[in-house]
């Protein structure tokens, strides 16, 4: 049976390195590349998708949810659905727009063909993302140690499943460690022995051997992953992290997102003229709502007219943020007191650097949002 594989370009790093990786280590999947487009990302993520599309040597498709100009009078697919929430912009607490923008149309996308969607969580990450409820689709994870979704590792690792998790074990295990392996294996999740607890046991016995077993065990299912004859996946040990990310990105020439690119402000604290940086945290809409304050200015002091096209959304009470509109947020004093509060707050945790790194950060900032939009 066919079973498709596909990986969504959201622009940014995770995924762009994901691709790359892919290409590079397991040649012989044929990945198709997608990316869903809702007409309102920054300059730069466009930039990124035409690097990838170059490296990749194959067109990532582009899938929208309403073709604009043909099955909407709108200009984008986000305008669009503005219009039919009559103007109510997204928030954190009414995400309309990861539903519309993003998942219907991958969903759509897929139909019922079997397929397996790789994402770009790292193994420095704690976070699933976004598991599809189609029974068709499968999510892998190459770049975690677990390479597995929660529902496949609950399914596998479930007690009633135990004889048969056993059984592969003494059928796969290397004899030097086939007696520790079954031991694991047949032992049962309870209060003191949490499933968690469990997976990592048997992911230290050995990453391969966990993967060899688990693919058997998708072969007695409907799971897409157990329809392939061979998945290369399975003899992958490899954990990438924050580092590894950029290092991918690099070596290929691609590159990181530009929006990444640390830029300096000029603030005065107490007389004295201070430089700090700034940056963008994520990829997905520039107007997002899930941007910092200190993001906020970096649009409108780098892209200023896209600054004016997300102000001109906010009206009869709809912002963007909470207490405060782009109007408001515009106001000299009001980006000279966000910059003071950024620099001060980066400089305090500069000093903390043995507890808190710049890798923490980062990974903080992505751990605020939508994983369906910036993975």
């Amino acid at each position: 049976m066919t079973v498709k594989h596909v990986l969504g370009i959201s622009g940014g790093k995770d995924s762009a390195a994901l691709a790359l990786y892919l290409k590079d280590r397991h040649p012989e999947l044929v990945v198709e590349y997608y990316t869903c487009d809702t007409g309102k990302e920054l300059d730069e993520t466009y930039e990124l998708v035409e690097k990838l599309n170059s490296y990749l040597g194959t067109e990532i498709k582009e899938i929208v949810a309403v073709k604009p100009g043909e099955e909407t009078p709108h200009q984008t697919t986000f305008d669009h659905f503005l219009a039919e929430y009559g103007g109510y912009l997204p928030s954190s607490t009414a995400r309309w727009c990861t539903k519309k923008l993003k998942l219907e149309p991958f969903e759509k996308y897929i139909g019922d063909e079997p397929t397996i969607s790789y994402v770009g969580i790292r193994g420095d990450e704690d976070r699933e993302g976004y598991i599809s409820k189609k029974q068709n689709v499968q999510s892998i994870f190459p770049f975690r140690r677990n390479i597995w979704s929660e529902d496949v590792i609950r399914e596998i690792l479930n007690n009633r499943n135990i004889a048969n998790l056993t059984s592969y074990y003494k059928d796969l295990a290397s004899e030097h460690i086939k007696e520790e392996a079954i031991h694991f294996a047949n032992k049962p999740i309870s209060e003191e022995y949490s499933l968690k607890q469990k997976l990592n046991t048997l992911l230290d016995t050995d990453i391969k051997l966990f993967n060899k077993v688990v693919f058997e065990y998708l072969k007695t299912t409907d799971y897409p992953v157990g329809k392939l004859d061979y998945f290369p996946l399975v003899d992958n040990d490899d954990v990438l992290v924050l580092e590894d990310i950029y290092r991918v990105l690099d070596d290929s020439g691609v590159g990181k997102p530009a929006y990444y690119n640390k830029k300096t402000y000029q603030v005065e604290i107490d007389g004295e003229l201070k430089t700090g940086y700034y940056s963008r945290s994520r990829s997905g809409c520039f107007f997002c709502f899930y941007q910092q304050k200190i993001e906020w200015v970096w649009l409108l002091e780098n892209h200023p007219k896209l600054y004016i096209k997300a102000k001109e959304y906010e009206k009869e009470g709809y912002t963007w943020m909470e207490q405060e509109t782009l109007e408001e947020l515009s106001n000299p004093k009001r980006i000279k007191a966000i910059k003071k509060e950024h620099y001060t707050r980066t400089q305090r945790l500069s000093k903390k650097r043995n507890s808190k790194s710049w890798r923490d950060e980062i990974i903080e900032a992505e751990g605020v949002g939508c994983a369906s939009c910036f993975i």
